[in-house]
C-alpha cells in the first residue's frame, strides 16, 4: 500500500477507520525527513493492513500542533485510537519492523483499562 497523505480533512476518518496508523511527521526542506521516505515507502508496501500516513508539517500546522511535533522527521503510531509511540528520528527499516512487531504484540484491552485508571475513566 502507497504512504497516505494526512490531512486535517482526512485525519480523524482515517484513524478511526483504520486499526493502525503510522504516521510520519515531515518536511519538505528536511533532509532527514527526505532520506527516511524510502525506506517508510518500503517497510509499507511490506504492510498493506497498515495505514502508513505523511504529515508534511508545514502544511499542517494544527495537526503537528497537536502531535506537540517539535523535530522533524517524528514518528507517531496509533492502534485502535490510542496513541502507543511518537518519538522524533528516523528509524532504519529493521527497526520500523521491530516497532511494528511490538505494536501488534500490544494487548489493547490492558491499555485501555491502564488509561482509564490513570485518566479517572469508569
Amino acid at each position: 500500500m502507497a504512504t497516505v497523505e494526512l490531512t486535517h480533512e482526512n485525519f480523524d476518518r482515517t484513524v478511526t477507520e483504520s486499526d493502525m496508523v503510522l504516521i510520519d511527521f515531515g518536511a519538505s526542506w528536511c533532509a532527514p525527513c527526505r532520506a527516511f521516505e524510502p525506506v517508510y515507502e518500503r517497510v509499507a508496501a511490506k504492510h498493506p493492513d497498515i495505514v502508513f500516513g505523511t504529515v508534511d508539517t508545514e502544511a499542517q500546522q494544527e495537526l503537528a500542533a497537536a502531535f506537540q511535533i517539535t523535530s522533524v522527521p517524528t514518528l507517531a503510531v496509533v492502534r485502535d485510537q490510542i496513541v502507543l509511540y511518537a518519538q522524533p528520528g528516523a528509524l532504519p527499516e529493521a527497526a520500523l519492523e521491530e516497532l511494528i512487531v511490538q505494536t501488534r504484540e500490544v494487548d489493547m484491552d490492558e491499555v485501555r483499562r491502564t488509561l482509564a485508571r490513570g485518566a479517572g475513566w469508569t
